[in-house]
């Protein structure tokens, strides 16, 4: 027999069902308790709510967990590619070898954008944040592939995850050329995904560019340690402008706007701005960290702790792996990369930061790695957006085929005036 809980008001009792996931993970169902009792769960920010049952990604921040499909994310980052993970993710499982070669082909083939779009892309003021083009221009290519984006129709799903992979690369590069001035440079297919990325990104036509296997390899494990994180902010929005079947690229541009928040996706950006600040302020970490300590300061250090993550971040734990070794084989001179290891080394030897559970998270090494490999700090969250594209996709594609889901309306506790007479504006 399943559990019940039981809510007790106006001397009644109500029985509601608990539904428990694979992980033991349990929750009262909620679904009739307004129909029924005639009340409704207040809970800002929905941190104790469970919009949705989900077999994509599992997330245990007490004990520093995150799996994917069940499959470890220290597994996935080690031993899989970017567009493998992607497979993964929206279809289920991992695929084949035919099936992992085929997803590849069809990705590659689709990395072109209409050539129309070029004028899209000209009407931008010069120095646009890449974020803003990035949104606006996703949601444009409904507009050039209107017959084929039913979202009810699985080969128009199909079709459009693909080009939505494969163009939004190219979408971000030419943003990022479109900022700085510089000519658009053309997808070249015989290169893998992220050392094209990498080659739209800082080749130019005037001179010959080769792409560094080891950084496009770093850029991979970035990707995929950004692909899917449960149900944060822009997943959430993902699931909720599709609950409407609006087609897939209005919920991800929908999505990217919500990456763009300094709280989201701009965290790792907000990261390179502190290491700006304290560098400006002469470079003593140990007084920032004195500063973010003094409870009464308002300061905080960026980059550290996690609002899920109680442990550690496992992500961050890969991360930095990787970004020693590229650090090190670079053996780039840089003042910002200087502070920023200072500060780790700072903060992991303090107790107490170690009290608080305030360990370097994904996005203190992430934004250390992007600037390594030459990415400006205004893209950190476009990257973002590329790495968490396959998460968006998988989500809203379980939400399009859950027989139990229903457009999003979330209630409210209305806390305005009471009823009132309409005053004539002579006596007012």
């Amino acid at each position: 027999m399943s559990e019940t809980a039981q809510l007790r008001i106006n001397g009644k009792t109500y029985e509601l069902p608990v539904s428990v996931g694979t992980e033991g993970e349990q929750a009262i169902d909620i679904t009739k308790l307004r129909s029924e009792t005639g009340l409704i769960t207040l809970d800002n920010g929905y941190g104790n709510t469970g919009s949705c049952r989900s077999e994509i990604t599992f997330l245990n921040g007490e004990k520093g967990i995150l799996r994917h499909r069940g499959y470890a994310i220290e597994e996935l980052a080690g031993r899989s590619s970017f567009l493998e993970l992607a497979y993964l993710l929206i279809y289920g499982e991992l695929p084949t070898r035919d099936q992992r070669d085929e997803f590849i082909d069809d990705v590659t083939r689709h990395t072109l954008i209409h050539e129309n779009l070029r004028h899209v892309f000209q009407g931008f003021p010069l120095k646009s944040h890449p974020m803003a083009i990035l949104s606006s221009m996703v949601c444009s290519l409904s507009a050039f592939y209107q017959d084929e984006y039913n979202a009810l129709e699985p080969e128009h799903v199909d079709i459009t995850i693909r080009r939505l992979i494969a163009k939004i690369p190219t979408i971000a590069a030419f943003a990022y050329k479109k900022s700085v001035g510089q000519p658009f440079v053309y997808p070249d297919n015989s290169l893998t995904y992220t050392s094209n990325l990498l080659h739209m990104l800082f080749s130019v036509p005037c001179e010959p560019y080769e792409v560094d296997s080891a950084q496009a390899r770093a850029l991979d494990q970035l990707l995929i340690l950004h692909a899917d994180h449960e149900q944060n902010c822009s997943t959430s929005t993902v699931r909720l402008v599709g609950s409407s079947r609006a087609n897939l690229y209005a919920a991800i541009s929908a999505a990217i706007a919500a990456l763009w928040g300094p709280l989201h996706g701009g965290a790792n950006q907000a990261v390179l701005e502190m290491l700006h600040d304290i560098h400006r302020g002469g470079g003593n970490t140990d007084q920032y960290v004195e500063k973010a300590k003094d409870k009464d300061s308002g300061y905080r250090l960026m980059g550290f702790g996690h609002r899920v993550y109680k442990n550690f971040d496992p992500r961050a734990t890969i991360i930095k792996k990787t970004c020693d070794e590229v650090l090190r084989k670079l053996g780039r001179t840089d003042p910002l990369l200087d502070i920023a290891r200072k500060l780790e080394e700072t903060v992991l030897g303090d107790s107490y930061f170690a009290d608080r559970q305030l360990y370097p998270n994904v996005d203190f090494y992430s934004g250390i790695l992007y600037r390594a490999l030459g990415i400006p700090t205004d893209m950190f969250t476009v990257m973002f957006a590329i790495g968490r594209l396959p998460g968006w996709i998988a989500q809203w594609r379980e939400m399009m085929t859950a027989p139990d889901t229903r457009i999003g309306r979330p209630r409210q506790i209305y806390t305005g005036p009471a009823a009132r007479a309409f005053v004539p504006i002579d006596e007012r």
